[in-house]
């Protein structure tokens, strides 16, 4: 078979050259989008930098929040030294509290001695109790009542809390 030529058209050109009817359209709407995208965009920012400028200028509302209980300069706060016991059940159980102690400034006559005898009677405390005592929300709040009870005791209702800072138990 003898190999065949396309004939050439009219106008002399062949046909890969028809496909450049197309590409000078396409680049006029690319052309077209990038401009419609970045005018788009600057009036949307300038649109946002004003609603941002007008917040900005408003007054912030006042907080509903009541004042800290403990905000008055006559509240002292004494960290007491990290406790760590071991618990009744089971006996390889250890537990570690960093506590604090709040009260009025000139409540107690030697904060140091008054902490130092909190955090031997929590000590002994802590060694009576079993790890069922502590599981849960329930048992850390009972544990934290129990804790501040026996504070109180212990100054003769001198401090006003005592704070749990951190608990751990393994």
């Amino acid at each position: 078979m003898a190999s065949k030529e396309l004939p050439a058209d009219k106008s002399g050109k062949s046909d890969d050259k028809k496909g450049g009817g197309l590409i000078l359209p396409l680049a006029i709407l690319t052309l077209l989008a990038a401009g419609t995208g970045a005018g788009l965009g600057i009036q949307l920012a300038s649109s946002v930098e004003k609603v941002v400028s007008e917040k900005a200028k408003e007054k912030p509302p006042e907080p509903d929040s009541p004042p800290l209980r403990y905000a008055s300069t006559d509240t002292v706060m004494e960290p007491l030294k990290p406790i760590v016991a071991n618990l009744a059940a089971p006996s390889k159980t250890f537990i570690r509290i960093e506590a604090s102690i709040i009260f009025k400034n000139g409540a107690l006559a030697d904060p140091k001695i008054a902490a130092a005898q909190i955090r031997d009677d929590i000590m002994g405390y802590l060694r009576t109790l079993s790890l069922s005592q502590l599981e849960g929300a329930s048992g850390l709040l009972h544990l934290r009542e129990d804790l501040d009870e026996r504070a109180r005791l212990r100054t003769e209702g001198h401090i006003d809390e005592l704070v749990i800072e951190t608990l751990v138990v393994q």
